[in-house]
């Protein structure tokens, strides 16, 4: 049975990207030249309702590469995989080529 996890609120969910620890070539990178906390954008949920009611949608949607803190969000492991939920507020921007 697959599972699918939808969102509440302005939470984003995002499985992390694992940058590549050596070259095409078989060079080993260091640690610190691959370290770019980022990751895809798998589920957001509707967004949050702000004093008035109005609905304030989520910034990011399914598919963006987004910038994310050091610390932060919670782990969450469906079907072996791991993701992460954040808050939209807390992403702290878009990854474009």
């Amino acid at each position: 049975m697959a599972k699918r996890l939808i969102p509440l609120f302005n939470r984003v969910l995002v499985e992390k990207i694992v940058p590549p620890s050596k070259t095409n070539a078989g060079i080993l990178l260091p640690e610190k030249s691959t370290k770019l906390n980022s990751g895809k954008v798998i589920a957001v949920g509707p967004g949050l309702h702000n004093k008035d009611g109005t609905l304030i949608p989520v910034s990011v949607k399914e598919g963006d590469t987004v910038l994310l803190p050091e610390y932060g969000g919670t782990e969450v492991k469906l079907e072996n995989k791991e993701y992460h939920l954040y808050r939209d507020d807390d992403i702290l921007g878009t990854l474009h080529d």
